[in-house]
């Protein structure tokens, strides 16, 4: 059974004297379809919730009631959601590096201290760090891809109901081999990434699944929408 996150950086953060530190992570960048979702949470100084690491690695069941957990101890949660339109139009990375942004800025409390997982923001008003596979180390940035992520599987259920020949509810707007053979039955829904290789980019009586590496970008900007997770969605 895998490990829960560590808590090291936040125990050496808040023995430095950094009393209020911030975790934020982003999940659905590689999806073909739905949103990019991003979160941020301070949890309390010394509070380690049991079972919290990374997403991918706890069953729905237990992220659902991790994420109950964390909403419930932490002291400020923030949720940022980007449309797949947007990510078409400004580009991808720097709809996920804005997200991230937005998310620690959405928060009720201004952090002393951020943790990222792998990526840099720069121009913070207070100190922040990148690490690679945060989510081991840091209990912060673990419950925030908890978070993130019961919120972005709960808005691709709701996508399966709209647009149900996708398999949203399971594959969650990844690339899966049922969901590419519905992409070359269907072709692309509203919620589609368009300017991602495949999507709709080869021929129809085709089916395979592209390299992620040849995903297309587009021109690098971004607009987002944002909400805190316990005062509900609102448009940013």
């Amino acid at each position: 059974m895998s490990a829960d996150a560590t808590g090291m950086l936040e125990q050496r953060l808040e023995a430095a004297g950094f009393g209020l530190v911030a975790g934020a992570d982003e999940v659905g960048r590689g999806a073909l379809a739905g949103p990019l979702v991003a979160a941020a949470v301070i949890l309390p100084a010394g509070v380690r919730i049991e079972g919290v690491r990374d997403s991918k690695l706890c069953t729905p069941r237990a992220r659902t009631e991790l994420a109950e957990r964390i909403r419930a101890e932490a002291l400020a949660v923030s949720i940022v959601r980007v449309s797949p339109g947007r990510i078409d139009r400004r580009g991808l990375q720097r709809c996920n590096l804005e997200a991230l942004r937005r998310a620690l800025a959405g928060l009720d409390k201004t952090p002393d201290y951020a943790l990222l997982d792998c990526f840099r923001l720069r121009r913070l008003p207070y100190p922040s760090l990148g690490v690679k596979k945060a989510d081991v180390v840091s209990c912060s940035v673990a419950a925030a891809s908890i978070v993130a992520k019961v919120y972005r599987d709960a808005a691709m259920r709701r996508y399966h109901r709209r647009f149900p020949g996708y398999g949203f509810r399971t594959n969650v707007g990844y690339g899966t081999r049922q969901h590419w053979a519905a992409l070359n039955r269907l072709g692309p829904c509203e919620i589609h990434r368009r300017s991602f290789y495949g999507v709709t980019g080869f021929h129809r009586e085709v089916v395979r699944e592209p390299p992620e590496a040849r995903n297309c970008w587009g021109p690098e900007d971004v607009e987002a929408r944002g909400s805190d997770e316990r005062r509900g969605p609102r448009e940013v």
